[in-house]
């Protein structure tokens, strides 16, 4: 069976119970799509990871090099690289229990999809992970 995102009303809900966000590959360079995003995300509440083994900090935040390294619980990953890259992203993610595996617009792939969704995760392909808040949650995530 092909895959299919979770309707908005699920992805609403998984976005009002996130928190963490570790964003694999998150460009330092503010011109990036994935900078944009990840900048917006921050400003609307959420605690963005940058993982990037090239920088050291991005958006005021120590970068990782790799998802293994964050010594905080993540709530999703998003992920900001080329599709074929996604399976072993998906395996980092299960390895350190995070509950969302968030492929960004243009980016899926059926075998890291397996994968979250065998170790429990949600996911969710080739969708923004702003745009979807943006729509969702317009005045913002409501206050735990």
């Amino acid at each position: 069976m092909a895959f299919q995102n979770p309707d908005r009303e699920q992805i609403k809900h998984l976005l009002q119970g996130s928190d963490t966000v570790a964003v694999v590959g998150l460009s330092d360079n503010p011109e990036r799509i994935s900078y944009m995003v990840s900048e917006a995300m921050q400003k609307k509440g959420y605690t963005i990871i940058p993982v990037n083994p090239n920088a050291d900090t991005i958006l005021g935040q120590k970068s990782y090099a790799k998802l293994s390294d964050i010594p905080v619980p993540v709530d999703i990953v998003n992920v900001f690289r080329r599709s074929e890259h996604t399976p072993g992203v998906a395996e980092e993610a299960a390895a350190i229990g995070a509950k969302t595996l968030w492929l960004q617009l243009g980016i899926s792939n059926e075998e890291a999809a397996s994968i979250a969704s065998a170790a429990g995760m949600n996911v969710i392909m080739d969708r923004c992970i702003k745009v979807e808040d943006s729509i969702l949650l317009p005045e913002g995530k409501p206050k735990s």
